[in-house]
């Protein structure tokens, strides 16, 4: 079981558009399951107000911060923000999560474990396509098609998991320092492969959990 005090320095890093029904609860979830991380949003200028909670709720809870993307759209230049942030302020690791509830945070202490336990691992990867790992809430044929897309990404990267689209995963900051997230290119959703081939290439180490 993790303790508070093994994970002082872990933050916690999620993108945001248009999130205003989902950011309290994700929010409490987060906090739940890792009471002492800092919990970053990286908010697109949200027009429906979801900026505006979070600035308010940096009020009364100094464990979150905010970073508003004013004309700017895109999870890759989110991502980058969310994680050179992570490298200029030091931390040791950063997990991120989307912002929809699609991801439960609860796994977040397990993913984080495995990293303070196994220090020559640089990226636990959360997988939906490991024997316990599911997907809720899609039809069949794009549960079908998505399996098949990473299979075939995976394949053709060279990359060591089974899925290599989902966010949810927990980065060693040093593993990411080294590639320097500045350098990325990708501005959608490609980042996520774009990461892993990136951080494959300078040697390394992931595992994956099924979530």
């Amino acid at each position: 079981m993790l303790l508070a005090a093994e994970s002082p320095n872990v933050l916690v890093a999620v993108c945001t558009y248009n999130e205003i029904a989902n950011v309290a609860e994700l929010t409490r979830r987060i906090f739940a399951a890792l009471p002492s991380a800092t919990l970053l949003f990286v908010d697109d200028h949200s027009p429906d107000g979801t900026s505006k909670w979070i600035e308010d709720a940096m009020q009364a809870d100094p464990r979150i911060r905010l970073i508003v993307r004013r004309d700017q759209r895109g999870l890759g230049g989110a991502t980058r923000t969310a994680l050179q942030y992570a490298v200029d302020n030091q931390y040791t690791f950063v997990m991120n999560l989307d912002g929809d509830l699609s991801h439960d945070p609860s796994v977040l202490p397990k993913m984080l474990e495995i990293a303070l336990k196994q220090p020559e691992v640089d990226v636990v990867v959360g997988s939906r396509y490991l024997a316990d790992g599911t997907i809720e809430g899609w039809p069949w044929r794009r549960r079908v098609m998505s399996r098949l897309v990473n299979r075939f990404a995976t394949t053709i990267l060279r990359l060591p998991v089974a899925d290599c689209s989902g966010s949810m995963r927990c980065y060693r900051v040093s593993a990411l320092a080294k590639l320097d997230p500045r350098t990325l290119k990708s501005e959608s959703y490609a980042i996520l492969e774009e990461l892993l081939v990136r951080l494959s290439k300078q040697g390394a180490r992931m595992v994956e959990v099924p979530i």
